[in-house]
């Protein structure tokens, strides 16, 4: 197989039942964009089979890598490790329940082709095609409100689990993440966008995965490290 021009990550934690469809999904819509692609599975310390299901996908196929841990790192850490791995020049991650419409991909890495650093799938533009709770959406506007106004982002959806970059301009971005699990995504946006890097954000049809909730701990954590955040980049100045 010739040296990929797409990577697509998928971080996994325990999500044996969601990879059977993940997986088949993604080589069906990689192929649909280029000949030249490998889907790694950023597989974080899961204990329900979910790599030994991997395993089996790439005796089938080698385009399909297993990326494990035998302890779990952390979403973060796992998507750090798996760019750097990645052989692609663009590389993308999309969450593993397939929230973010597929048809949506072509755009994703096109934008990359055309020059842009990082492109981002959104859900709070005007034409989004969205559907989850209540709660969820309250969550969601507020927090990224807050990141816009704390933070000075552009972006309207931070959060969003579908994001491409050029690998050779993130791979400096990488170290100075201090997140390991869910921040990362918008930590990664914000620190970017201060290097002036190009960001392009598009709305995207987004179906919440079932199982999900807002939690009061969760929204806590929210603030904190958006706070956290402001204070390493404008006082420790890291």
């Amino acid at each position: 197989m010739a040296k990929p021009e797409v990577t697509a990550i998928i971080p996994v934690f325990n999500d044996r039942p969601a990879l059977e469809h993940a997986i088949p999904e993604s080589l069906k819509a990689l192929a649909a964009i280029t000949e030249n692609f490998e889907i790694i599975i950023a597989e974080d310390g899961s204990t329900d089979g979910s790599a030994e299901f991997v395993q089996a996908c790439e005796l089938q196929s080698d385009r399909v890598k297993l990326l494990h841990c035998n302890t779990r790192q952390g979403r973060g850490k796992a998507l750090n490790r798996a760019i750097r791995k990645a052989q692609g020049s663009i590389v993308c991650y999309y969450d593993v329940d397939l929230a973010t419409d597929m048809q949506h991909l072509h755009h994703l890495i096109d934008a990359i082709r055309q020059g842009g650093d990082i492109s981002t799938g959104s859900r709070l533009l005007p034409m989004s095609d969205i559907q989850r709770t209540e709660s969820r959406e309250i969550a969601s506007r507020s927090y990224n409100f807050l990141v816009r106004f704390i933070l000075r982002s552009r972006i309207f959806d931070h959060q969003c689990g579908f994001k491409a970059f050029n690998k050779e301009k993130i791979l400096p971005v990488l170290p100075s993440i201090r997140s390991n699990h869910w921040f990362w995504d918008t930590e990664l946006l914000v620190r970017a966008q201060r290097k002036g890097y190009r960001v392009t954000e598009f709305p995207v049809r987004w179906r919440a995965g079932k199982g999900t909730t807002v939690r009061v701990e969760d929204v806590f954590e929210m603030g904190s490290s958006i706070l956290r955040l402001w204070w390493q980049i404008h006082v420790s100045k890291n």
